[in-house]
């Protein structure tokens, strides 16, 4: 047994709140064969990692100016509109074409409706007064027919721009969630409402603003214009209302994008805690925390409630500037008609005028308030939303003198890693020295770092300080590519995307040749999966698989590739015993190095040497070595005898890493902060009085 001068942690802060999470079990890595959203496998060599964190807890600054904020938005949404229309040039010019038409009847209504009343009803002369409104009736006719003429291409447009703003946003997400390093992510939750109702009110806010922006410019332009041929004296009393209007608008503009922003805000903290509630609600009711969970759920509802009314309460007040814009000329039309009769403006170039501010300028105010405004602002919002979200993390630089593994093996020297500035180191000084073609089992309690070991181990996470060699490589000298082609992680929760068996299992080797295929089916259990599928090229529907269908599938595309080291982080714990075995009897006939984060002490037993992380210091030897000379490795397997069962193959594949009994352990004796050391298991020199060499003079614990 050799001492390896590690002092791990106990826990991972869990950021934002300052609450742990556990780095163990409990936590999920990404890995080269596993990260990726449902559907969309993710790129070779790309992991990451993420702890539970209630969503209801995170809350995002708030802008320290409206103004700033409000600049950005509208920046964010110039530069998508720009982008949309720059993408199809010929639908655009079409769109545009079809909407000048569309406006034709603003123009017109005012001028044909002052012609029939002075040279038609005021001169007795219907045929003409008839000819004048016709005239008006056959331009909204076919202003409509230029408006549905103009959706085709309103569509050409908008369409791949939601299909781009997606791919960007999903991409975005996946390559923050596998860089070197990457924080916990915002959850599933808040994914979900950003590629569902987000990307939505984009697509639908780009369309009526390319729909109706130009119809409120030409209407408006339309109005004055007419107004000022048809009667000059009446124009500036529709002028002077509609520019006091826009300015009152864009007063209201800051306050309704915060109130926007915080009603986004607001939904996205409530899916994503209601989501975590509902997926969690067995260990809730276990635990006895439904009250919590509760409270927690209501105040997220409660949030949603009174951000909602903070922005209908603005959204109200903009509903003044379709009354002070439309309603105020007509007013002082009506009010300055005799005046304006008297000054020589006829009876029908007044009911025209009242005509455009009727029939076409309360429409178009109603527009900019209800429809252009309200969706400008709402597009600004969540388009600045869905820009971080497709943000990509600075790529890593490649090295200067780069190096390509030349085998399997691992020097980790000095190694420390900690979540966080101030934060207890999960792992403090290791060294460790792993052999090409060596099986390393690597045990432990609950949380004492194992997975941040794999993790740190395979690239995934930069240590804070130290240096990993890999097949005489260090890890800063070594291409992204190679890396990906060097080393593979097989995580504790499998991932399997939509598509053929094959494209699953050969996705890091794509030319595996069929034979090679069939062997790995044959070797690893999956001969039987793949008969009920109908073949290795038969579609395969994940939500059909059983979590070890899924295990395996996971297995046996790390199995296929060509990576001289695989690090397996409990990607056994959903196998049987039986099925476990013969998986690690596979992977000890593959050529490299195999390093197993073990939920089994029976792994431990049969690999050629075994870490124990203790909490304290880790200690690395044979089985028979730790048994004999480490309390705890003891414990740990008398626990673990303790659970067999005797219906297994061996008993000695029976037991688990008694997740109830070192979780107790971990959560109330051994745990009580980060990085220290209670009485319990995690105690250097506690050890069960069931195990068989616990020293005489070791306290009962």
């Amino acid at each position: 047994m050799t001492d390896v001068g590690q002092r791990p942690g106990k826990d991972r802060p869990g950021p934002t709140t300052g609450r742990r999470t556990r780095t163990g079990a409990d936590t999920t890595s990404g890995s080269p064969a596993s990260s990726g959203p449902s559907g969309s496998p993710a790129s070779p060599g790309s992991s990451g990692s993420s702890g539970w964190v209630n969503p209801s807890a995170r809350r995002r600054p708030r802008p320290a100016r409206a103004s700033s904020s409000l600049a950005a938005a509208h920046a964010t949404a110039l530069r998508l509109l720009r982008d949309a229309l720059a993408a199809n040039r010929a639908a655009a010019l079409r769109l545009t074409w079809w909407t000048l038409l569309s406006a034709a009847p603003a123009l017109v209504c005012g001028k044909a409706v002052a012609w029939a009343v002075d040279e038609g009803f005021l001169m007795d002369r219907p045929r003409t007064a008839a000819l004048g409104l016709g005239v008006f009736a056959v331009s909204a006719l076919g202003g409509a027919w230029a408006s549905r003429q103009s959706y085709p291409w309103l569509a050409e447009i908008v369409e791949p721009l939601r299909d781009r703003l997606l791919r960007d946003v999903v991409t975005g997400v996946l390559h923050r969630a596998v860089a070197p390093g990457a924080a916990p992510g915002d959850g599933a939750a808040v994914a979900v409402a950003r590629l569902t109702r987000q990307v939505e009110a984009v697509r639908d806010a780009l369309a009526g603003q390319l729909m109706l922006l130009w119809q409120f410019v030409l209407t408006v332009a339309a109005v004055v214009a007419g107004t000022a041929v048809v009667a000059p004296a009446a124009a500036p009393l529709v002028a002077a209302p509609l520019l006091v209007a826009l300015v009152l608008f864009a007063v209201l503009a800051p306050a309704t994008v915060r109130r926007q922003r915080e009603a986004f805000d607001a939904e996205e903290r409530l899916a994503g805690c209601a989501v975590t509630t509902v997926t969690a609600l067995r260990d809730i009711v276990a635990c006895g925390a439904h009250e919590h969970a509760q409270r927690e759920v209501l105040d997220a509802v409660g949030g949603h409630l009174r951000a909602s009314r903070a922005l209908a309460r603005v959204s109200a007040l903009r509903r003044l500037i379709v009354a002070l814009g439309a309603h105020s000329p007509l007013l002082l039309v009506v009010l300055a008609a005799p005046r304006l009769h008297a000054g020589g403006v006829t009876a029908g170039e007044i009911v025209g005028v009242l005509a455009y501010v009727l029939a076409t300028l309360e429409p178009a105010i109603r527009l900019l308030v209800q429809g252009l405004g309200a969706s400008w602002l709402r597009l600004a919002v969540a388009a600045e939303r869905l820009a971080e979200a497709a943000r990509r993390p600075e790529p890593r630089p490649e090295p200067r003198s780069a190096r390509r593994p030349s085998d399997g093996s691992v020097t980790m020297s000095g190694i420390s890693f900690a979540y966080g500035d101030g934060a207890e180191p999960v792992l403090d000084g290791l060294d460790l020295t792993i052999a090409d073609g060596e099986h390393l089992a690597v045990v432990g309690p609950s949380g004492i770092g194992k997975s941040t070991l794999a993790e740190v181990l395979t690239g995934m996470l930069p240590p804070d300080r130290g240096q990993v060699v890999l097949g005489g490589a260090s890890l800063e000298h070594i291409t992204a590519q190679d890396l990906a082609r060097a080393r593979v992680l097989a995580p504790q929760t499998p991932y399997v995307f939509a598509g053929t068996l094959r494209e699953n299992l050969c996705y890091f080797a794509p030319g595996t040749p069929p034979t090679a295929l069939a062997d790995a089916l044959a070797e690893l259990g999956l001969d039987t999966l793949a008969e009920r599928l109908g073949g290795a090229d038969a579609p395969l529907d994940p939500a059909t698989l059983s979590s070890g269908e899924r295990a395996l599938v996971a297995l046996a595309r790390a199995y296929l590739s060509g990576a001289r080291l695989v690090v397996l982080d409990e990607a056994t714990r959903h196998l049987d015993a039986t099925l476990e075995r013969r998986v690690e009897d596979a992977f000890r006939r593959r050529p490299g190095t195999v390093v197993t984060v073990a939920h089994r002490m029976s792994l431990a037993r049969r690999a050629d040497r075994v870490l124990l992380l203790d909490g304290v210091r880790a200690s690395i030897g044979t089985h028979d070595g730790l048994l004999a000379e480490v309390p705890l490795y003891a414990d740990l397997m008398g626990h673990w005898r303790t659970g067999a069962t005797a219906t297994d193959e061996d008993p000695a594949d029976a037991g688990h890493l008694g997740a109830g009994h070192l979780d107790a352990d971990a959560a109330g004796a051994g745990v009580s902060g980060a990085g220290r050391v209670g009485a319990g298991l995690n105690a250097p020199g506690a050890a069960s009085d069931r195990s068989s060499s616990r020293p005489a003079e070791d306290p009962v614990p």
